[in-house]
């Protein structure tokens, strides 16, 4: 999975993406501090797969990441190529979701872009930047579908006329995600490279007193909130500074630190669960002494497709796959107690994968 963060200069966009990958980019208090993308790379955390560590004492421990891009900060004609925007906007088509900061904290030390602090304004801003550029490639999708149309073709003729309707609504400022059409049209919609297309999860950066005494009194974060439900979007209530702050402490401290706060995880792990529920993902474990994994997967996804992630030659020659539950197995305490309890099922391949599935392949090739 990989997750591009977008954001207006000066609205903590690269503190977060520091602070979360640790991964040292450059941060001022002036735009375009960050040129080039850069990237970093983090394990998602699981327990899962931290218990399945302690119980088979593995020799590799490998658990799923996610590659987290901090692109540029986007200004008004990014889209007509106004700061760099063209080489920005590609970027963008990379991810296969966007993380947009949005500022919603107060610093006359750290001056706004536009001059004082607007959400609404701010997300509109690289909102309709991604906007236009689809209009661009909506109008040349209609000119060629119209051309094709043109021997008698019906379902070209039905392309064609959806197209319009995404036009007119893309015109309206309204992201193709909010578009509203069928299973069918949507299917011919997600092979285009639509960026208002891609889920949107807008992190909402608030200061750290706001953000510990009650995110629903901060104005700005219940402006976030409203517009978020309106085009299909999530929204995270985030403290840049906080997750700056444990970024180099140890599991405990880190976990004192937060505790104290009145916080039960981190930022880090809140976006990257919203991450994985907007994109429907979920993980299945493998284990044993060799090592122990975890794999990310869409929701839905059955048996031979799954083995597939591991190697081409497992989907190939699936045969069954043998699976038990995390929490089953964790209650045996052992994979032998667990088939001797009846526990570990023999799936085909039309089994769908299930979030915790604890599973050892079989394939023939």
């Amino acid at each position: 999975m990989k997750l591009g963060i977008v954001g207006l200069p000066n609205v903590g966009k690269s503190t977060l993406f520091n602070a979360i990958t640790n991964a040292g980019a450059q941060s001022a208090n002036y735009p375009f501090c960050t040129i080039e993308p850069n990237v970093g790379m983090v394990a998602v955390p699981d327990s899962r797969l931290d218990a399945l560590a302690k119980l088979y004492d593995p020799d590799k421990f490998t658990p799923a990441v996610i590659e987290f891009v901090d692109i540029a900060g986007l200004v008004r004609g990014a889209s007509k190529g106004e700061g760099l925007g063209n080489k920005f906007l590609s970027h963008i088509r990379e991810v296969d979701a966007i993380v947009h900061v949005v500022r919603c904290f107060e610093d006359g030390e750290i001056v706004h872009v536009d001059g004082e602090i607007g959400p609404r304004r701010d997300i509109e801003t690289i909102g309709l930047e991604l906007i236009f550029s689809d209009i661009d490639i909506v109008d040349r999708k209609i000119d060629r579908s119209l051309k094709a149309a043109k021997g008698g073709d019906k379902a070209l003729a039905a392309q064609a006329d959806t197209l319009r309707r995404l036009k007119a609504h893309l015109e309206e400022g309204k992201p193709a995600r909010s578009f509203d059409c069928d299973g069918e049209e949507r299917a011919a919609l997600d092979d285009m490279p639509l960026l208002s297309a891609k889920p949107v999860i807008y992190a909402a950066n608030m200061s750290e007193s706001d953000f510990t005494s009650g995110i629903e009194s901060n104005k700005f974060y219940k402006e976030v909130e409203e517009i978020a439900a309106s085009e299909h979007a999530e929204v995270l209530p985030i403290c840049a500074r906080i997750e700056e702050e444990i970024t180099d402490m140890s599991s405990e401290d880190k976990l004192l630190f937060l505790e104290e706060m009145g916080l039960h995880e981190s930022g880090l792990d809140r976006l990257i669960k919203k991450s994985y529920d907007l994109l429907g993902l979920i993980s299945y474990l493998t284990a044993g002494k060799q090592e122990v994994r975890a794999w990310t997967i869409t929701k839905g996804t059955k048996a031979p497709q799954a083995a597939g992630k591991i190697h081409s030659d497992f989907e190939k020659g699936f045969i069954r796959a043998e699976i038990v539950s995390f929490d089953e197995l964790m209650a045996c305490g052992s994979m032998a107690a667990a088939k001797e309890k009846g526990l570990v099922r023999s799936e085909g391949k039309d089994y769908v994968m299930q979030d915790g599935d604890v599973v050892l392949f079989r394939f023939n090739v």
